[in-house]
C-alpha cells in the first residue's frame, strides 16, 4: 500500500505502520496510533476521528524519537512510561519487569478461591502490580511488597499512590522473605523462572530490555522457587493460600518442591493461552497439625 504524502495524522500513521510492520512489530497500525497519540498528548480515538488533521510541528520530534525506539524493539510500555494491569495503570521503569496479562491469572485464582485475606504478601513485587491488584479487590486487606532492588520498591510505592492504595500498602527492600516474620493470608509471587541459557533467545523486547534479575531463574529456572518455598510454611497462615506464577511446563517440578517443604498443592490455574500459570498452594494437614500442637 502506498501512503499519501503530507503531514496529516493519516499520512504519518500510514508511514509509521509500514515501518513497524517491516521491523516485525506485531499490531503495527495500533502501535503507530499509540505512538502518535503519545507524542501529541492526544488519544487514539481522537486520531481516528480526524485523520486529515495536521500533526503539530512540536509533536514531530517526540513522535520520531518514539518511533525509532519502537523500531529498535524497546517495549511500548517503556516508551509510554505506563502499563495497564488488571484495573490499574502503573508506572514502569527499567528496574522492573513490565506487567503482563498472564500474571493477572494469579489475581483471578485468588478471587475464585473465595478467601477474604487481611494480610497480603507479594514477594518480588517489581511495579507492585500483584499486590496492588489484590488490594483493589480486597478492600479490607493490608499488604506488604518486597523486592531486592530499592529502586523497584520506590516505584511500587509511587504506583500505590497513583492508584489510591498507598494507605494500605508498604514496600520494603529485602532478599525474598529471609527477614520477614509473621503470617499472611495470601502470598503472591512472580519470581524469575527463565532458564539462564534460554534468555538470549527470547524476543528482543524481553531479552534486551527487561532486567535480567527479573528473568533469570538459574540453570533449571527453579532457583527462586527453592528459596521462596523454603519460607512459605512459616509465613502462610492456616487457611491461607500462596499463589505462584510459573513458566510453561514448570507445574510438576515446582509442585514437587512445594510438597517437599510441607505444602499441599490445591490447584494449577491456566492462563488464557492454556498454559498452567498460577500454582495454588496451602499448608498441608500435617503442617497445620504441627502448628496447633505447638500452641
Amino acid at each position: 500500500m502506498t501512503c499519501e504524502p503530507g503531514e496529516s495524522v493519516g499520512a504519518f500513521l500510514c508511514q509509521a505502520g509500514q515501518m513497524l510492520r517491516a521491523a516485525a512489530i506485531e499490531n503495527p497500525r495500533l502501535e503507530a496510533r499509540l505512538l502518535l497519540a503519545h507524542a501529541m498528548g492526544s488519544t487514539t480515538e481522537a486520531l481516528l476521528r480526524d485523520p486529515r488533521a495536521a500533526v503539530p510541528p512540536d509533536a514531530l520530534p517526540r513522535f520520531r524519537t518514539a518511533l525509532d525506539q519502537r523500531l529498535a524493539h524497546l517495549p511500548m510500555a517503556r516508551i509510554l512510561g505506563v502499563a495497564g494491569f488488571w484495573t490499574l495503570e502503573l508506572e514502569v521503569g527499567a528496574e522492573t519487569l513490565i506487567p503482563r496479562a498472564d500474571s493477572e491469572t494469579l489475581i483471578e485464582a485468588a478471587l475464585e478461591a473465595g478467601i477474604v485475606p487481611r494480610r497480603i504478601l507479594d514477594l518480588g513485587t517489581g511495579t507492585g502490580c500483584l499486590l496492588l491488584a489484590a488490594l483493589a479487590e480486597f478492600p479490607h486487606a493490608w499488604g506488604l511488597g518486597l523486592d531486592l532492588r530499592p529502586e523497584a520498591t520506590r516505584l511500587a510505592a509511587r504506583n500505590a499512590l497513583r492508584n489510591g492504595l498507598a494507605g494500605r500498602a508498604r514496600f520494603l527492600a529485602g532478599d525474598w522473605a529471609a527477614a520477614l516474620a509473621g503470617r499472611f493470608d495470601l502470598i503472591l509471587s512472580n519470581p524469575p523462572y527463565i532458564e539462564s541459557a534460554a534468555i538470549p533467545g527470547l524476543m528482543p523486547e524481553v531479552a534486551r530490555h527487561e532486567p535480567a534479575s527479573a528473568l533469570d531463574g538459574g540453570p533449571d529456572g527453579l532457583a527462586a522457587y527453592r528459596l521462596i518455598l523454603r519460607d512459605l510454611p512459616r509465613l502462610l497462615a492456616p487457611g491461607g493460600l500462596a499463589i505462584l506464577e510459573l513458566g510453561q511446563g514448570q507445574g510438576g517440578a515446582v509442585s514437587a518442591l512445594a510438597r517437599a517443604e510441607g505444602l499441599a498443592v490445591k490447584g494449577l490455574k491456566p492462563d488464557l493461552g492454556g498454559i498452567g500459570r498460577a500454582l495454588i498452594l496451602e499448608l498441608s494437614e500435617k503442617a497445620v497439625g504441627g502448628m496447633e500442637s505447638s500452641v
